[in-house]
């Protein structure tokens, strides 16, 4: 399982940033930004295999689960 940033939000924020840069916004004056949407994965295969069993409330947490 993991619990980290959504990257697909990260690759909007940084599309933002670039296009900000184009337009020719001092590179000094674009603040830094933290990731403020995180996704939580587990991986049932990996689980399995490891004999591990995942608790259903642990499960209706979930963003994705790979089976």
């Amino acid at each position: 399982m993991t619990y980290g940033p959504s990257f697909e939000e990260l690759y909007r924020r940084a599309a933002s940033h670039v296009y900000k840069i184009l337009q020719g916004v001092d590179i000094a004056k674009i603040p830094i930004e933290q990731p403020v949407k995180f996704d939580f994965v587990l991986n049932m295969r990996t689980a399995k295999a490891l004999g591990l069993v995942i608790p259903p409330s642990l499960l209706a947490l979930a963003d994705e689960v790979i089976e």
